[in-house]
């Protein structure tokens, strides 16, 4: 037993120093013209490798580095390169026959570069095509005078039963940019890998400051006129991709937002259909605003032509909140930019539930105010690159009600002269403005709003790039609004009062207009008298209404009188 025991120790010891010892006496290096010559033909790309070492126990040939061309269409770097490769082979054949069976191929730490471009083709696109430059490829030197034919005609079938790419970074760009993403930790893990099946594909990346992107589905087989054309079904997951570092949005205006998204693409002849569901936080979409404090999500489906670089987007829908709205139109690549041109429609949206995601396009709320009634009516159209996008349209809004606001007491300077109350809340019977948004502000043109409290309002102006308003409106003051006033305090006021339609010897029927200014931010408003304007404006609307205590020289109206009456009254300068 013990003789037995000692014999098979002994064969395992004579064993292992075999596994160790005979690598160094098989040439291995002599396969290298081989591989270099059988990739380059398989890739249609110029294949490199290092010098090659053999293990025995791993069953593997090794090579110090990799490098595979680019397409000299796109650049004269490499295309890929590795610190390493592993090749799996058969040992049997390798040792007594000298035949080179692959089982797998492991490349370790590559780097990619991915180009697109002005015309929206990317450097891949050839990979794994024939090419004439492969026919005068004078590196991919063959071992035969067969693998030398093989190097300069068609390419060669290749089938791996398992490839994978380790610890890989990608980096993604245009020609003509020197914009560029990059995707790190990159792990792809294929099987049963064949130029004319198809078979199954694993991807999983780091996204550009942070998040997580997976794929899992099959590709293949491979369209050898266009490798971008290739058919793929697959399922993609995309976890907090911040939009500011994907180029998307205008990443030095401060723009941005966190993107989760789930959905399947299928890919074939040429088109690649998508549909899933996303979900927008923190969104960010004009210089002023702020992040939204509410998601937005879609579920959308698109259609794209790969062969065109341009889709389209079915009809689709944005919810935030219980609030919905339509979305569909066209998007295109061009160059290193994606043009959009899509319709957003809404109608009947609970303007509470909006709320949270209004600072994201500039429209901050008074401090301490809030949206608890209404509902919401837009039509907009969003048009240009994403990282500049331009919106248009109108939005309304309908029996609203702005709670924790007290009109008249931001508008004080303008209450002495008119007495205005308005309470706590601002009830708002109607509003509508035409909007203009741009990455850097927005502008609202025919504002017009109804507010029982007051009257009416009307005007237009702009929120800048750091949040400050400058809008000139106009106040009609009807109903009570304007009851009593001028009736006590000073002649100044009394004199004003008259010529507003106050007192009881008011007989003015259509209300008094009361030009002035908002300044400060959105949040922090600033209700200032326009005193040149509200002259004129009193001079108009005093015609026909109780104004003779403002008449000038020969009986008439005087815009001096009525401009020096309230310079004095708001104890400002005449302008």
């Amino acid at each position: 037993m013990k003789r037995a025991l000692r014999y098979i120790l002994i064969a395992v010891a004579v064993i292992i120093v075999l596994l160790l010892v005979l690598p160094f006496f098989i040439p291995v290096n002599k396969f290298r013209p081989t591989i270099e010559a059988q990739a380059s033909s398989a890739v249609g790309r110029k294949v490199e490798i290092g010098n090659l070492s053999l293990s025995l126990i791993r069953g593997a040939l090794t090579a110090e580095n990799l490098s595979i061309a680019d397409d000299p269409k796109f650049s004269s770097s490499p295309f890929l390169t590795a610190k390493s490769l592993s090749v799996g082979v058969e040992i049997l054949p390798l040792i007594f026959s000298k035949t080179l069976n692959v089982t797998g191929i492991t490349i370790d730490s590559p780097q990619v570069t991915l180009l697109r471009d002005s015309s929206g083709r990317w450097n891949y696109s050839t990979f794994g095509a024939s090419s004439s430059s492969s026919k005068s490829d004078a590196s991919a030197k063959p071992a035969t005078s067969s693998s030398s034919s093989s190097s300069s005609s068609t390419p060669m079938a290749l089938s791996i039963g398992k490839l994978e790419l380790n610890n890989g970074k990608i980096t993604v760009g245009a020609t003509n940019s020197q914009k560029r993403s990059t995707y790190d930790d990159v792990q792809v893990t294929a099987k049963n890998v064949s130029m004319d099946s198809k078979f199954p594909l694993s991807i999983s990346a780091d996204l550009p400051s942070g998040g997580k992107l997976t794929l899992d589905g099959t590709v293949g087989p491979l369209d050898k006129s266009d490798t971008s054309l290739t058919p793929l079904d697959a399922k993609i997951h995309v976890g907090s991709l911040n939009l500011a570092s994907t180029g998307f949005l205008d990443p030095s205006l401060g723009l941005g937002g966190l993107v989760d998204m789930d959905a399947t693409v299928a890919s074939q002849n040429g088109e690649a259909s998508t549909q899933g569901n996303l979900k927008l936080s923190k969104a960010l979409l004009v210089a002023g605003g702020s992040p939204a404090s509410v998601p937005a999500t879609v579920d959308f489906s698109t259609k794209y032509d790969l062969r065109k670089n341009s889709g389209v987007i079915n009809p689709s829908t944005v919810k935030i909140g219980s609030a919905a709205a339509h979305l569909n139109g066209t998007y295109a690549t061009r160059g290193d930019a994606t043009v959009v041109d899509v319709k957003l429609n809404g109608d009947n949206m609970p303007a509470k539930d909006l709320e949270g995601f209004l600072p994201a396009i500039g429209v901050n709320l008074p401090k301490g105010a809030s949206l608890t009634t209404g509902t919401l009516n837009t039509n907009l159209n969003i048009k240009g690159p994403t990282n500049k996008l331009v919106t248009d349209g109108t939005i309304s809004l309908a029996n609203g009600t702005l709670a924790g606001f007290d009109l008249g007491s931001k508008m004080s300077a303008i209450s002495a002269l008119t007495g205005l109350k308005t309470g706590s809340n601002l009830v708002i019977e109607k509003l509508s403005t035409d909007i203009h948004m741009a990455p850097d502000g927005l502008k609202a043109d025919n504002f017009n709003a109804v507010l029982p409290a007051l009257g009416s309002l009307v005007g237009a102006g702009t929120v800048d790039a750091k949040n400050n308003l400058d809008f000139k409106m106009a106040a009609t003051l009807t109903g009570g609004a304007i009851g009593g006033v001028g009736t006590a305090g000073s002649d100044t006021g009394k004199l004003v009062g008259t010529a507003l339609g106050g007192g009881k010897s008011s007989n003015c029927k259509n209300g008094t207009t009361i030009p002035f200014l908002i300044k400060g931010t959105s949040s922090d408003p600033k209700f200032v008298p326009d005193v040149g304007g509200l002259a004129a404006g009193l001079l108009k609307s005093s015609l026909g209404c109780s104004g003779s205590a403002l008449t000038g020289a020969g009986g008439k109206e005087s815009p001096e009188n009525i401009g020096n009456a309230l310079g004095g009254l708001l104890k400002k300068k005449k302008p």
